[in-house]
């Protein structure tokens, strides 16, 4: 399907009520409704057409709000950008969670940072301003708070209790974090229980809620970049790079072969040495303490290949609109490449003996599942949704930096367990040292080009080690952002936290969180 042929079918079908804009630099329809038909709209994009929904992004403009929905097909097929404009001081729309559940945190998230009301929606407030800590109606993203100045009166619910679901006799709440052993981030959870298994799990993040959206706003380009690759370090050539893809798409700018290719080399790397993380975080949740010290070695290893590499061991500083900020030298990359071949070696010795290791197993064969169909319908993106038999990998689904001329699987796997999660990210960095083979030898050129700003906005999108990750930059005439908006996997796969939890025994709880590779960093933005 073309943008013409999207265009023209939502024209047929809400004649007079939608107005289509098909983008002639890019694959995107860009329609407009009122408020009255935007669930039509977005059932059917999302239900008819299965669409995915990537994200939902406010903007303010004068008296009015922008409210932007996004969703884009698999290969071949154009964005769909849904615009409603409601007026700022009454800004109300109807919720579309009941036929897109994926948005549920977006609308929360928005009606808590910008004053949104989502008619219709299940529960708003208390989500990243905590009724305990603020009061209602701060909305800290509109224009007329002033990010500068100190609330100075605070006036919070002194009542706030946790949310309750489960009411029955004998039905107790077990409040565990928001600081608590093993985890490093700040993140509390409330499971409900009569017994011993969890009926009922609720997350409450952001309590290290940064706003970075906010600080970015009348910030050059440059400036806005060292903010998008910091919120979340273990990912950060990934978000760097996602912002630098927006930026790139705005100034109409051509990024040479090399730079693309050492992208890549340098993404899969990152991929790799986060899922011997990840990997990492599972054996230690299960108190298997060798198979816990090998992964971490393996880890520090990668640590160091990125250093030795790049300067930096999180890659910091890298990735810019353009290109890179260095040349890396082919010699280079072998030698980084062999020496992840020796990692990898170590990685698959530890796989097949955790394949054999029956007390490992027990912890995590059908233990957290989600099935595939509310993988679907919550959103979920990256291994955690591949691992429920979801195939959706940005980089065949929406190929760029040469993905689509590259040879690769996306791995799945059907059970939806954990073992299934932690099966998906052995396969996952074995594909990432693959697809690095493949950049062995590497195009000549400039590894980067100059890129000037200027007035649009666009949406740069990277699978990032996590999954999809997506970065809504709009650009004014002096180059500074005016908007800056992220949708990170881990604010998507959040949504889908409950559903591995529930069912399960308390004692299981710290292990299903471990295989679900949850970032708090990459929500608390």
């Amino acid at each position: 399907m073309t943008p013409t042929d999207l265009a023209r079918d939502l024209a047929s079908r809400w004649p007079r009520e939608v107005h289509e804009r098909v983008d002639a630099r890019r694959p995107l329809v860009e329609v407009t409704c009122p408020p009255a038909r935007l669930v039509d709209v977005c059932r059917y994009l999302f239900v008819d057409r299965a669409f995915s929904f990537a994200g939902l992004v406010v903007e303010e403009a004068g008296d009015t709000f922008e409210l932007r929905y996004l969703f884009h097909g698999s290969r071949g097929e154009p964005w769909a950008h849904v615009v409603v404009i409601v007026p700022a001081n009454d800004p109300r729309v109807p919720t579309i969670v009941q036929p897109v559940h994926a948005a549920d945190w977006h609308e929360r998230e928005a009606e808590d940072l910008f004053g949104v009301i989502f008619d219709g929606h299940p529960r708003l407030g208390d989500f990243v301003l905590h009724d305990d800590a603020w009061q209602e109606g701060v909305a800290p993203m509109r224009h007329r708070f002033d990010a500068r100045a100190s609330v100075v009166e605070r006036r919070p619910n002194t009542d706030w209790r946790p949310h309750r679901v489960v009411e029955t006799p004998g039905a107790f709440v077990m409040p565990i974090g928001p600081v608590f052993a093993g985890q490093a981030e700040s993140a509390h959870f409330d499971l409900e229980t009569v017994g011993e298994d969890v009926i009922r799990a609720l997350p409450r993040l952001f309590y290290k809620y940064r706003g970075i959206e906010k600080i970015a706003e009348g910030q050059p380009v440059d400036r806005v970049l060292l903010l998008a690759e910091r919120f979340a370090a273990t990912t950060a050539f990934a978000h760097g790079w996602a912002y630098s893809r927006a930026i790139e798409q705005i100034a109409g700018a051509v990024v040479p072969a090399r730079a693309e290719a050492l992208r890549v080399f340098i993404a899969e790397l990152e991929r790799f040495r986060h899922h011997v993380g990840a990997i990492h975080a599972i054996c230690e949740s299960t108190a298997l303490v060798v198979a816990a010290s090998q992964t971490a070695m393996l880890e520090e290893d990668l640590l160091r290949v990125s250093g030795a590499l790049t300067g930096h061991r999180y890659l910091f500083g890298l990735v810019v609109p353009g290109g890179l900020t260095i040349d890396i030298a082919d010699d280079a990359c072998r030698a980084a490449l062999a020496r992840c071949e020796v990692v990898l070696r170590a990685l698959n010795d530890v796989e097949r003996l955790l394949q054999f290791s029956s007390s490992f197993l027990d912890r995590l064969e059908e233990v957290g599942i989600i099935a595939e169909a509310d993988a679907r319908e919550a959103g979920l993106v990256g291994p955690m949704a591949r691992a429920s038999g979801i195939a959706r990998d940005l980089r065949k689904v929406l190929p760029y930096a040469g993905y689509d001329r590259m040879t690769f699987v996306v791995p799945t796997e059907r059970e939806g367990d954990g073992y299934a999660r932690l099966r998906v990210l052995f396969a996952e960095a074995r594909q990432s040292v693959a697809l690095m083979a493949q950049l062995a030898t590497l195009p000549s050129g400039p590894h980067a080009v100059h890129v000037s700003p200027r007035a649009g906005a666009a949406v740069g999108v990277v699978e990032a080690p996590r999954g999809a990750t997506f970065h809504w930059v709009r650009l004014e005439a002096d180059g500074r952002v005016s908007r800056y908006r992220v949708v990170s996997p881990s604010f998507v796969n959040w949504l889908g936290f409950h559903l591995a939890v529930e069912r399960f025994a308390f004692q299981d709880f710290p292990i299903i969180l471990s295989t679900l590779d949850l970032s708090v960093a990459e929500t608390d933005r």
